[in-house]
């Protein structure tokens, strides 16, 4: 008995350094600072290490590993591989990779994401702690909401009211607002999805109403156009696959999809009413001139903010289409590319899948697509689960998985340490939830056995008592 409580202790540790880990990242300006980014390193190495103990203490080590693993595991292949430089006849170090260097920082980043996937994925296995992960992300995304806009609206130039900064747009923790938005469409479908599945009682709801509707007006008061499509885009998605949400009363898929449009409607009138109450000027002349309210004047061009990025991506990618210039050698790379000036530092290409299919060609397109299939077909199938919390965990992952995929279209979120660690939580509660629901099926097949041979067993008596009967 004291051996189960330590052990059970342990796995508890793991679950909550894992939280930690998400909390510290976001508020860590995204770790994308090099202190940041190795006290994140060294958070999941001691999870390692606990995980490894507690392996020890129960003399059985069981890894499952989702199938969005392989991909990811595949891509830091690839990246190995790129970076592997070895020496010509003059003694210049060659090697796949542009930048070699920057290739095993990205590679390296992405072996402790991975890491980091497989512990959330072994960790969060149970029932019960995916209810307390569930209430985790509500309410802390609710205190993220309410962090970043009581910040906004005291702006005095410094995050927290600590740290000076000369960052042209931050909001909340992040020094770039789409960044904040990128954070918040990846939690606000989770609410809105356990109100959908009805889990919980009135008051939890009520709650789930609130907190997705806090999180959309932070998310559209950052003024992040991307944020703002990408969140309709994960709403649609919940209003969509809602119908494939088991229910105990049989309702048509109109009726279904009808009342779960009417839950998404409601909310996304809350959040407009917190717009208009806080002020909607800005968020109006964001969408029709394309920039802030108190930005230079002028009409904001798709040509003069990301279109010149593109056009040399697509330039980058013709010269090198099969194997890329290397994982995060985009920055030494564009310069030879471009046709501008080079007076404008590049280090991203504003569009995943386009940094994609330049970093690592068509072999990375490929890793890319599997990894998007595998992720929907687990969503696909995790919210069939017959319990409400599951379901609507799957489906509110997928809300949010599916937000982010779209605002990749605009934005580099997946190369924010702490965008691409919330991704990966919700990819890995959609896996575990996918895990559990073949095994209901099971179990009810089982049932069904079970009343069947019952059934056959009680007409095999009754037939034994009616023929005693009837002998005189």
């Amino acid at each position: 008995m004291h051996y189960e409580k330590r052990h059970d202790r342990l796995g508890k540790t793991i679950a909550v350094g894992l939280m930690i880990a998400v909390v510290f990242t976001a508020l860590a300006f995204g770790a994308v600072e090099p202190w940041s980014m190795f006290l994140f390193e060294i958070i999941v190495l001691a999870l390692i290490a606990l995980w490894a103990a507690r392996a020890v203490l129960n003399k059985r080590l069981k890894v499952r590993l989702p199938d969005a693993a392989l991909p990811i595991a595949a891509l830091v292949l690839f990246g190995l591989i790129q970076s592997v430089a070895i020496p010509d006849n003059t003694g210049r170090w060659m090697s796949l990779s542009m930048d070699a260097g920057a290739t095993r920082m990205t590679v390296t980043a992405l072996v402790f994401m991975l890491a980091s996937f497989v512990l959330i994925s072994n960790t969060f296995t149970t029932r019960k702690r995916m209810s307390v992960l569930s209430g985790f992300l509500v309410i802390y995304g609710l205190a993220m909401a309410i962090f970043a806009l009581v910040q906004h609206f005291t702006w005095d130039g410094r995050f927290y009211w600590l740290r000076p900064t000369l960052a042209t747009s931050p909001f909340g923790p992040f020094a770039n607002h789409n960044h904040f938005a990128g954070y918040m469409e990846l939690l606000i479908p989770l609410p809105i999805a356990l109100v959908i599945a009805r889990e919980g009682r009135g008051e939890i709801r009520l709650l789930y109403v609130f907190a997705a509707a806090m999180m959309g007006v932070a998310a559209v008061a950052s003024l992040s156009r991307g944020g703002m499509i990408s969140i309709v885009a994960g709403m649609m998605f919940i209003a969509l696959l809602s119908v494939r949400l088991r229910r105990e009363k049989q309702l048509s898929r109109v009726t279904m999809f009808f009342s779960q449009a009417v839950v998404v409607i409601a909310i996304m009138s809350v959040i407009a009413a917190g717009i208009f109450w806080i002020g909607a000027d800005q968020v109006i002349k964001r969408i029709t001139q394309g920039q802030a309210a108190d930005s230079a004047p002028g009409r904001e061009t798709f040509l003069s903010s990301r279109g010149w990025i593109w056009r040399d991506t697509f330039s980058m990618i013709r010269a090198n289409p099969i194997l890329g210039v290397g994982l995060g050698a985009y920055e030494t790379a564009f310069p030879i590319y471009s046709e501008s000036d080079g007076s404008l530092r590049v280090p991203q290409a504003h569009n995943e899948y386009l940094q994609v299919a330049a970093d690592a060609g068509i072999v990375g397109v490929l890793i890319a697509l599997w990894f998007i299939v595998a992720i929907f077909r687990t969503v696909s199938r995790g919210v069939r689960s017959r319990d409400p919390l599951l379901a609507g965990l799957a489906l509110g992952s997928g809300g949010g998985i599916f937000a982010m995929l779209v605002h990749s279209m605009f934005d580099f979120n997946l190369q924010i340490p702490s965008n691409a660690l919330l991704f990966l939580l919700l990819v890995a509660v959609a896996s575990n939830v996918a895990a559990s629901v073949p095994n209901e099926k099971l179990a009810h097949q089982q049932a069904s056995r079970r009343g069947s041979e019952e059934r056959t067993e009680a007409i095999v008596v009754q037939r034994a008592v009616m023929s005693s009967e009837a002998t005189p």
